[in-house]
């Protein structure tokens, strides 16, 4: 008998209730298949698979059509979890037809029952047009790789040894330090002088 598949009523229902849910990210069918067997809730897969999977820096390089491949093996894996695909950068932040374009293909080709955006409230309506058009969303809460790899690759232009003192200094736009540690990938070399 088919597992039954879990919904965003069910995700819902658990989270009124104060059950943990279980999301793991999945780069393929046979992972997925795994933890869909191991009981996960939701499988993400994350545009982190240009670092983990491709071998890139950063996530910036990952492009739509990579994202719909691999979301594509991971539903064909996922029997029972909610399956999310990431929107890699920039397919949807030029405008909200393109956003809806690149959610209905990761939607219709890759078999995704959501997709996941980084950003917030510049989103709103873009999140109210999808949902409009039936497409489910989960919004990204917490450190953005994304903005942090943008935040860090910035401070690294600082044309000379006081510059770069200088940006290095920089607080973070978050009070957490965790955040600036997610970029520690990116993060340019301290100064000698600092």
């Amino acid at each position: 008998m088919k597992p039954t598949r879990v919904t965003v009523s069910a995700l819902r229902a658990m989270k009124q209730r104060g059950e943990k849910i279980a999301m793991l990210t999945a780069y393929d069918a046979t992972f997925a298949r795994l933890l869909d067997a191991a009981g996960a809730d939701v499988l993400l897969v994350g545009d982190s698979l240009g670092m983990v999977v491709q071998g890139h820096d950063s996530t910036l390089p990952v492009t739509l059509e990579q994202m719909i491949y691999h979301c594509a093996m991971v539903a064909r894996g996922a029997s029972r979890a909610q399956v999310v695909g990431d929107m890699p950068f920039m397919t949807y932040q030029a405008s909200i037809e393109q956003a809806m374009t690149s959610a209905g293909r990761l939607i219709k080709e890759g078999n995704c029952h959501a997709v996941k955006l980084e950003g917030g409230a510049q989103h709103a309506e873009l999140v109210r047009r999808l949902t409009g058009a039936g497409i489910l969303v989960m919004g990204h809460i917490g450190p953005r790789r994304r903005a942090c790899t943008r935040w860090a690759a910035s401070r690294s232009r600082a044309a000379t040894p006081v510059a770069a003192s200088a940006s290095s200094r920089m607080p973070a736009r978050s009070s957490r330090p965790a955040r600036t540690r997610s970029c520690s990938r990116a993060s340019p070399p301290r100064s000698p002088t600092t």
